[in-house]
């Protein structure tokens, strides 16, 4: 969403489709991604994870997909500029040079700058969803909601098991 913008919002509704869309665009650039990301580390454990959540992300996607249709509306992405932007440093991580050990601490770094984005929006689209009466969609985000922050925490827990410290050597 731009600083200025011509988009309005006359209600709750307006608002949660408009970041239903902001996030349906970001977990697609993200299935593009995150291939890229599991080929580009050297930690096994890393690459992994990256494959394990690019199967969460497709199914979030699909998640996403069935909160449009309990409202009634046709999946549709509006572009998220923020995304793109994290997706950029991502790129710029894996096409670093150097040290694979650091290396992989840049791409975990950048991931979770991505997760963190993706925590907020889900946190507040559970909230609009719940405040809309639309409980099932709710509890559809919370699952996602609750897939990023573990994704997050593995992210932490392998750069802090063994990245880091390889990383420091």
């Amino acid at each position: 969403m731009g600083l200025f913008t011509s988009t309005s919002f006359d209600d709750l509704k307006d608002l949660y489709v408009d970041q239903l869309q902001d996030l349906y665009d970001a977990e697609q650039r993200l299935t593009k991604a995150l291939p890229k990301m599991r080929d580009a580390a050297h930690s096994p454990q890393l690459k992994q994870a990256w494959e394990a959540h690019l199967k969460e992300t497709e199914g979030q996607v699909n998640r996403l997909e069935k909160c449009f249709e309990l409202i009634d509306q046709s999946p549709k992405a509006k572009t998220c500029e923020a995304m793109k932007g994290l997706i950029t440093e991502g790129d710029e991580m894996i096409g670093a040079k150097g040290d694979p050990d650091v290396k992989d601490a840049a791409l975990i770094a950048a991931a979770q700058r991505v997760e963190h984005y993706e925590i907020a929006g889900y946190g507040c689209l559970v909230h609009f969803a719940n405040r809309l009466g639309q409980h099932e969609a709710a509890r559809l985000l919370q699952e996602t909601l609750d897939e990023e922050g573990a994704a997050d925490k593995k992210l932490t827990a392998i750069a802090e098991g063994s990245v880091n410290k390889q990383a420091a050597t």
